[in-house]
């Protein structure tokens, strides 16, 4: 599946649309501004896919500050058999700078 744009994870949220959504930043990251996502740091991730991995097929979409650490996070959930793994395209930054803190 493709990656996703701010506009359009806005949109599902407000939707109240069903989907993995998981933050791959750092704790004082995520502390500072979050989106509401289940942070799970890139460093720690491969701990959570055992666990994810029952929802392999679900939609998993992904975001970190800019979109490169998510992005190579969603490379190696695909390669293992995520089907449906999105990433934010620019991140928070992204979003801070559509929509504002």
């Amino acid at each position: 599946m493709n990656d996703i744009t701010v506009e359009e994870l806005k949109q599902k949220m407000n939707a109240g649309e069903d989907f993995i959504f998981i933050d791959v930043r750092e704790p004082y990251e995520y502390e500072e501004f979050n989106l509401g996502a289940t942070l799970i740091p890139l460093g720690n991730l491969p701990e959570a896919f055992s666990k994810l991995m029952e929802r392999k097929d679900d939609e998993i979409i992904l975001h970190c500050r800019s979109g490169a650490r998510s992005g190579s996070a969603k490379v190696t959930m695909s390669q293992l058999g995520f089907t449906n793994v999105r990433n934010l395209l620019g991140g928070v930054l992204e979003w801070q700078r559509v929509f504002g803190k």
